[in-house]
């Protein structure tokens, strides 16, 4: 019995597992639903608990090069330690919620480029554990998101790409250890101002911080946060306000180096003077200590480092990296 436990630890004759999701689709905040199938081995198994993670390839610097990994940033647990018979089949229902900040990976059934999500299941048997498969899930933008992204093409942007990555946007709430850039193409009329705008959305419950960074020929990189409620953003004229910002780096250029707070919600500059790049709607300059209601925050220069060095609290710590990520050896892994 021993050393059939043994075996069974190291996959032989052990109870096999089958995570089925009834729709794999889902929204930021939403919920997956569906069941934990499993099938009992060659032996009665005492398992410690049956987990459900979601995980996502996500792009981490170490110094002047990138890797991927497979991130873990949500975990429910469907069960906790339990016996199955030998033989024995059993079903668990769940309900799982999906964090608000999970990143877009379908907009209008086209899968985005360069995203994977999914839900790994982990079973515990005897101090081993089995992570399984991958099931790849849909994450498909908030009607307020969408607002937002279709924006884009209206004003002639192209979709290049998209990307997760590892660290946190200096002065926003954030809860997961990565963020989502949606990379686009600028258009003919932006020539000479911007070549690429990378789109970041940080959603909580009530609303969304909408981060914008651009790469200028011109004006090296800049830097624009819009916050705004949900119901906000279905009411905002998107395709004017993102018009109004670029332009707005054509008239005005970057501000000297070292002025400017990357990421400062007022739209203030060193030492409380107020960022003449920082503009709310209809373009009119914010008022000192602006909170509410929808508004554009910074919008500075970067420089060569652009959002990463610039909005980035730090450096991610190797060792904390490697807690929160698997390294997959750039191959894509499980991918």
């Amino acid at each position: 019995m021993v050393f059939k436990r043994m075996l069974g630890a190291l996959g032989v004759g052990a109870p096999s597992v089958d995570t089925v999701l009834a729709n794999p689709r889902v929204q930021p905040g939403g919920t997956l639903t569906g069941e934990v199938r499993l099938k009992g081995g060659d032996f009665d198994a005492e398992i410690e608990h049956i987990t459900l993670s979601l995980v996502a390839q996500v792009e981490i610097e170490h110094g002047d090069r990138e890797r991927r990994g497979v991130g873990e940033f949500y975990r429910y647990q469907v069960s906790g330690p339990t016996v199955l018979r030998k033989g024995e089949n059993r079903v668990l229902p769940f309900q799982m919620s999906v964090p608000w900040e999970t990143p877009i990976t379908e907009v209008d059934g086209q899968h985005l480029t360069g995203m994977a999500v999914g839900v790994r299941t982990e079973l515990a048997i005897a101090k081993a554990v089995d992570k399984g498969d991958l099931d790849p899930i849909a994450v498909m933008p908030l009607p307020s998101q969408r607002a937002v992204l279709d924006a884009f093409p209206r004003l002639g942007f192209a979709f290049k790409g998209a990307d997760l990555e590892a660290g946190h946007i200096y002065g926003v709430q954030q809860m997961l250890p990565f963020y989502q850039e949606i990379e686009f193409y600028a258009p003919p009329q932006y020539a000479g101002v911007v070549s690429e705008v990378e789109l970041t959305f940080v959603t909580n419950p009530g609303g969304m911080d909408v981060v914008l960074e651009v790469d200028g020929r011109r004006l090296g990189d800049a830097i624009g946060r819009f916050t705004v409620s949900h119901d906000e953003a279905l009411r905002t004229d998107w395709v004017a306000e993102i018009d109004r910002w670029v332009a707005s780096l054509g008239q005005y250029g970057a501000p000297a180096p070292g002025y400017g707070a990357y990421g400062d919600p007022h739209g203030y500059g060193p030492y409380g003077h107020p960022d003449p790049h920082a503009y709310g709607p209809h373009g009119h300059p914010y008022p000192p200590h602006h909170s509410s209601g929808p508004g554009w925050g910074t919008v500075a220069a970067a420089g060569a480092a652009g959002l990463i060095g610039g909005m980035i609290a730090g450096e991610v710590v190797e060792e904390i990296v490697e807690e929160i990520f698997e390294d997959d050896g750039g191959d894509g892994g499980d991918w």
